[in-house]
């Protein structure tokens, strides 16, 4: 009887979340406002949260009594706004260059492909891989129009965030300040809420949230420069036309777990094979050894244990971020993912494990 009515009690919430869900689907319009303003903050708080946990340690390194920690701050935005000129005057003028060329040569680097693949076609080097019905020409044809019809999709999408690029440089500063200002007291707010007898347990959660953030961000910093490092001294030494904007683009994509190695992988090779069939098996060598020495030697010694999540698991999250919320989806998934496994186990722990182990 004592079980049956904990089952009623059950499908009672059940239902009566389900109905709260539908009512609230009825009245969508009233939080179409609180929607929009999270979508136009989201953007900069992420930047801010990123730079937070990449800057803190540095802000704990360098406060002391006599120098506060509002100084070290400005102290830090000075340095960046100098490595940031830096950057403008030293590097973003080859990587501007390289753009430029690769979009005025686009129409003669794809004739280049075009010819380069019916060679292989016509020397029988993809017939042998390939089934006799399939035509590699037509293919790689047809998916480069598609990609060439995402591409006009994303730059006219970058234009509308460019528009709103100002709101950006205008709040993320100011969030990354207040963020290095006060982020050690953001978790004992949270815990604030909680009732007294649970604030112990709720400090040593939020401290794991963070370490696990922390980690997980920082590392993956490091261990995608040490990628583009490895990726780019290897394409100077096989001569892989505009390697340092491809290394960039690399190196940017690899924060997309899992499927941004893919990605960045394929207008790599498309370069190569346009310079040459070797330059392209060569570009392939480079990407896959320069991956090994990440995955097997660099990413255990930065993360050790602390990212203990399956690949499929890896592969599931960024299906389900990338349906849910698109690319900003499949960014922040992790990072979710870690938070929410924490929570969960410490809920288990406090309300849970005691009960199904003596049931």
């Amino acid at each position: 009887m004592i079980s049956l009515n904990r089952f009623i009690k059950i499908c009672f919430a059940v239902i009566l979340v389900l109905a709260i869900i539908y009512l609230a689907s009825l009245v969508d319009f009233i939080f179409k406002p609180f929607v929009s303003l999270f979508s136009i903050v989201m953007i900069p708080l992420m930047l801010a949260s990123f730079f937070y946990y990449l800057l803190r340690p540095l802000v704990n390194w360098m406060e002391q009594p006599k120098l506060k920690r509002p100084w070290v701050i400005l102290i830090i935005y000075l340095a960046a706004a100098v490595l940031f000129s830096l950057f403008i005057v030293g590097v973003f003028p080859s990587l501007r260059t390289q753009f430029f060329n690769l979009v005025n040569n686009a129409p003669n680097l794809f004739n280049t492909l075009g010819k380069q693949l019916q060679d292989l076609e016509q020397n029988g080097f993809l017939a042998d891989i390939l089934p006799e019905d399939v035509s590699p020409f037509s293919k790689i044809t047809e998916y480069l129009n598609k990609g060439f019809s995402l591409l006009t999709n994303y730059l006219t999408g970058m234009f509308s965030f460019i528009s709103n690029f100002a709101l950006i440089l205008f709040t993320f500063p100011i969030l990354l300040f207040y963020m290095l200002k006060e982020g050690d007291k953001f978790g004992q707010k949270i815990v604030s809420f909680m009732p007294k007898r649970y604030h112990a347990e709720g400090e040593k959660t939020m401290q794991e949230i963070d370490t696990a953030l922390s980690g997980f961000i920082v590392g993956r910093v490091v261990v995608n420069l040490a990628l583009g490092v490895l990726m780019y001294i290897g394409f100077l030494i096989i001569g892989l036309p505009y390697a340092l904007l491809l290394t960039v683009v690399a190196v940017i994509m690899n924060f997309i777990p899992f499927i941004g190695a893919i990605l960045s992988a394929v207008p790599i090779v498309i370069i190569g094979l346009i310079e040459s069939p070797s330059v392209a098996i060569w570009s392939l060598v480079v990407i896959l050894l320069s991956q090994q020495i990440q995955d097997n030697i660099i990413s255990p010694y930065i993360f050790g244990k602390q990212l203990d999540i399956h690949p499929i698991t890896t592969i599931l999250l960024v299906l389900v971020g990338s349906d849910a919320f698109g690319i900003i989806g499949v960014i922040i998934i992790i990072p979710v993912y870690m938070m929410l496994k924490i929570v969960v186990t410490k809920v288990y722990q406090l309300f849970f494990k005691q009960k199904w182990e003596d049931a």
